[in-house]
């Protein structure tokens, strides 16, 4: 698949989701708001659609980070609002990411709840909620839930990223 590509990706909150995505080498953009499915066109989750390019950053590798970043085999009364899914554009894709997620399913001790689900549409965030974690990443919210999973970032995925993206962060130990 050359050129740029395009995934969908819900588990936890769209703030952190986005904040994960756009510190990665290779991604494009990060669109932050809510997705339906093609299953439930009606019903919205929080999630992000990630625009990235393939030569830089796999799909593969997408998947892998969001299943470490968010609670991937945690069924809990949120998980209607916090979708643990990823949301495909093409069949290829959701093999691609059903495949990934099974080979990956023995870095947890849980069952891994995470769905491929064919994409729908999206809403996008208030533009007021938009690169909310890069706007000012001392909000007492950005401290508290999303510098933990940069951390992860940072630790687990160093090669994937971008360091001049979380330079001088909190999440970057500066």
């Amino acid at each position: 698949m050359p050129g740029i590509n395009k995934i969908g990706l819900g588990g936890s909150c769209h703030w952190c989701t986005e904040a994960i995505f756009q510190s990665l080498k290779g991604v494009i953009s990060v669109n932050q708001g809510w997705i339906s499915s093609g299953d439930h066109p009606a019903e919205f989750s929080e999630a992000v659609v990630v625009e990235y390019n393939p030569d830089l950053i796999t799909l593969e590798t997408l998947v892998e980070i969001h299943l470490h970043t968010h609670s991937c085999t945690a069924e809990h009364s949120m998980r209607s609002k916090y979708r643990s899914a990823v949301y495909t554009f093409a069949d290829k894709q959701a093999i691609s990411a059903k495949r990934a997620i099974e080979q990956l399913r023995n870095d947890f001790e849980n069952p891994v709840i995470t769905k491929v689900i064919r994409f729908h549409s999206f809403r996008l965030n208030s533009e007021k909620y938009l690169d909310y974690y890069y706007n000012d990443p001392d909000k007492p919210f950005c401290r508290t839930f999303i510098d933990p999973k940069l951390k992860i970032l940072l630790n687990r995925f160093s090669d994937h990223v971008n360091d001049h993206k979380l330079q001088g962060t909190a999440s970057s130990g500066q």
